[in-house]
């Protein structure tokens, strides 16, 4: 596949990384305007890196935005001349719908969003997608390259912002958890090496489980948690100062500001 990533900052290298990492394109091909932050990619043989997205659309099948939301109109505006009937239009810009890429280079295109996280850098991004009519003919390619380096599902429209909250956020929610847990482990006597260790293994486990038993996560709880034991006493006393409530409060803030910011 021949790929080009228009504007290659943080979620445009991730991305690059997942692909070139899972040998998913035989050419790439990847924009920015400061190209000594993406110089590192000219290792690789199959990689071309260019300011000049004209240039990139043009030597590539498949194109996938990571730009800034305020810079996407424009650059759909410079390039929907060249745009052809191989053309596979990716976008990963928050908030920007697929009635407004339509409204720019027309419906005749395959227009898909998609929502992955950094995880995709790893080969273990959660994604979700969809598409416009024209798009639905391609909804499986995207589906092949994002599951390349991850899982991916396929959703309406409507449920893009919550599922940027959920799992692109989301990671930054897991993270925070994961660096509550070093601390706590670091009280407990465990180092400064140690203690994250620890923690990014547990989790790790604790979501393998679940994605290979198919269990809800009370039915692998129950199985750590023994009648007046330590198991429960720590979750009892996480949820009296509101783990839950908490979480469930900051996903559905999160939910609410980027709905604000989509109607700015």
């Amino acid at each position: 596949m021949k790929i080009a990533i228009i504007g290659t900052g943080n979620l445009g290298i991730s991305i690059a990384k997942g692909i070139l990492h899972s040998n998913g394109a035989t050419s790439m091909y990847l924009t920015k305007r400061n190209l000594e932050e993406i110089r590192v990619f000219e290792k690789y043989g199959n990689v071309t890196i260019t300011s000049d997205n004209r240039e990139a659309v043009v030597k590539s099948d498949i194109l996938i935005f990571a730009v800034q939301p305020r810079h996407f109109a424009g650059i759909l505006e410079e390039i929907k001349d060249i745009l052809t009937e191989k053309h596979v239009l990716i976008s990963t810009i928050t908030g920007f719908s697929i009635a407004s890429m339509e409204a720019i280079v027309g419906k005749a295109h395959y227009i898909i969003r998609s929502m992955p996280n950094t995880a995709i850098s790893v080969g273990d991004s959660m994604t979700c997608l969809c598409s416009n009519e024209a798009g639905k003919k391609r909804i499986d390619l995207a589906k092949a390259i994002f599951n390349r380096m991850g899982h991916s599902m396929e959703i309406p429209e409507t449920r893009m912002q919550a599922a940027t909250v959920i799992c692109a956020s989301g990671i930054a929610f897991w993270m925070r958890l994961i660096r509550a847990t070093t601390q706590g482990a670091i009280q407990l006597g465990f180092d400064a090496k140690e203690a994250p260790e620890l923690a990014m293994h547990t989790c790790h486990g604790a979501a393998t489980l679940l994605i290979n038993s198919g269990n809800h996560p009370e039915q692998e709880i129950d199985k750590v948690t023994t009648p007046m034991g330590c198991t429960i006493e720590g979750l009892n006393e996480m949820e009296h100062q509101g783990l839950s409530s908490s979480l469930i409060r900051g996903i559905i803030a999160s939910h609410d500001k980027i709905n604000q910011i989509k109607k700015g």
